[in-house]
């Protein structure tokens, strides 16, 4: 048990929090992940996962697993740099690299460890990092850790991007301009022809974390395929925990840029890696992603029908450009108040509120996937009609 005091100060912060409305409420899934979940015995339309394409309990990437796990064994024993890793990792990355269209990739144990190990690696003392002001807490996180100054400018603006590239330009040893492909909240797209133009005009390198444009952007191979300038980014980030239903980081580059992430980043060098069974599951994704295009088509094909119906409703749908489609209310109250309703109505969504947005802008995020069937998004849209008139939304 821990010390009285130390209980009473940390009691009294939660309270702070639940008194605010910034505590997250944890429910527990009674089954597979999937377009419709089993939710503490209930079975509910699921509107709030990253599984875009439908993958995380596909019964190839279960197989794939099971038959790693008779051959490897279960656990990996140690970090990956101290006790090697199965012969897997090495098709995996190479598999990587095939998806990115790069030299060579590297795996982390996750999307956020490939952040916060990566970036700290690429920059140093004497550079800047000039980073979008909506970029993922990763990100945010991976240049906190690192010895590089930054510059924050203005959400897609390519303006502000040049206006700031001007100021540091000459001033420091690199420039990284790092951006999200897809912004986690809004559902919108980075101009990344913009950006990557703007980085040959100021001899900037370019760093994209695609974790939500991988398999739904670029027939699934994400943002800078969506724009045409895969040559043009210099590190290609990801992870297998959204389209690819799985977990996992990577990222992708030139060979010895790869090889000098590997032995820099401390994420990756002091972090148990992940059984064999995810590896051979994430290699059975990436195949999977490569090859059914037609997924792919039918997430679009419900993006836009959920988005259309959102939108004729009365609902804000904000500046959603793929299968993310925020329902924005600007209300902390209101916008719990909703998703109390819809989840009692049987449709799987949480609130979003301060500070993982900011006041004003408080919304449910809905993510739909190729999963889903017309009915199931029928009824999310009369639930969403229903709780919204009740509550003077729309």
């Amino acid at each position: 048990m821990a010390r009285g005091w130390v209980r009473d100060y940390y009691a009294a912060k939660l309270k702070e929090l639940v008194e605010r409305g910034e505590i997250w409420e944890i429910r527990r899934l009674m089954g597979p992940t999937g377009p419709r979940a089993v939710v503490e015995g209930r079975e509910f339309i699921m509107l709030s996962t990253n599984n875009y394409l439908n993958l995380a309990n596909d019964p190839r990437l279960k197989r794939a697993a099971i038959e790693a796990i008779e051959k490897y064994g279960w656990g990996p024993g140690a970090v990956w740099a101290i006790a090697g890793y199965p012969e897997l990792m090495a098709e995996l990355e190479r598999k990587v690299a095939e998806f990115k269209r790069t030299e060579a990739a590297l795996v982390f144990p996750t999307g956020y460890a490939t952040n916060v190990g990566s970036i700290p690696a690429i920059v140093d003392q004497g550079d800047i990092i000039v980073s979008d002001e909506l970029n993922h807490g990763s990100i945010i996180d991976g240049i906190r850790l690192s010895r590089a100054e930054k510059i924050i400018y203005k959400h897609c603006d390519l303006a502000d991007l040049e206006d700031k590239l001007r100021q540091v330009h000459k001033k420091y040893n690199k420039i990284l301009i790092i951006t999200d492909g897809v912004f986690s909240m809004d559902g919108d797209i980075a101009p990344l022809d913009g950006i990557t133009k703007l980085a040959d005009e100021f001899n900037a390198m370019v760093y994209v974390d695609d974790a939500h444009g991988e398999g739904v952007l670029g027939e699934g191979r994400g943002s800078p395929a969506h724009y045409g300038v895969e040559d043009k980014v210099d590190f290609h980030m990801g992870t297998f925990s959204k389209a690819l239903g799985s977990t996992g980081g990577m990222i992708g580059s030139d060979r010895d840029i790869i090889e000098y992430i590997r032995n820099r980043a401390r994420s990756w060098l002091l972090s148990t890696g992940f059984p064999p069974a995810v590896v051979a599951a994430n290699i059975k994704a990436l195949e999977i992603v490569m090859t059914e295009k037609e997924r792919i088509r039918k997430l679009w094909e419900n993006r836009e029908y959920f988005k259309k119906g959102l939108d004729e409703l009365g609902f804000n749908t904000g500046k959603s450009q793929t299968p993310i489609i925020p329902a924005i209310i600007g209300d902390t109250k209101k916008t719990r108040e909703l998703a109390k309703m819809l989840y009692d109505m049987g449709i799987f969504v949480v609130p979003i509120v301060y500070p993982m947005v900011a006041r004003g802008t408080e919304r449910i995020r809905n993510e739909v996937s190729a999963g889903h069937t017309k009915e199931d998004l029928d009824r999310a849209l009369s639930a969403y009609e229903k709780a919204g008139r009740s509550l003077g939304i729309i």
